[in-house]
């Protein structure tokens, strides 16, 4: 799993916990839709520290917990 389909994962998890839909996370997180559907569709492949915390805050949930799973834990992160 890369790093994009971990974030694209979490963000779809919290989503579903939430009963929200992407777009209304992405008025949560005062982002465009077109910035959050870029990352879900895999466009942006390393969203930013900043773009995670405005989703965490979206969400209503701290951001080391946005970042607290396992498949993050796995992922091999290399310079290319």
């Amino acid at each position: 799993m890369t790093y994009s389909e971990a974030i694209i994962k979490r963000i779809m998890f919290f989503c579903a916990e939430k009963n929200i839909t992407v777009n209304k996370l992405a008025t949560l997180s005062g982002m465009t839709q077109s910035t959050l559907d870029n990352i879900i569709k895999g466009h942006t492949k390393n969203p930013s520290l900043k773009t995670l915390h405005r989703l965490s805050q979206g969400l209503e949930i701290k951001l080391s917990e946005f970042l607290d799973f396992a498949e993050l834990n796995e992922i091999a992160f290399d310079d290319e």
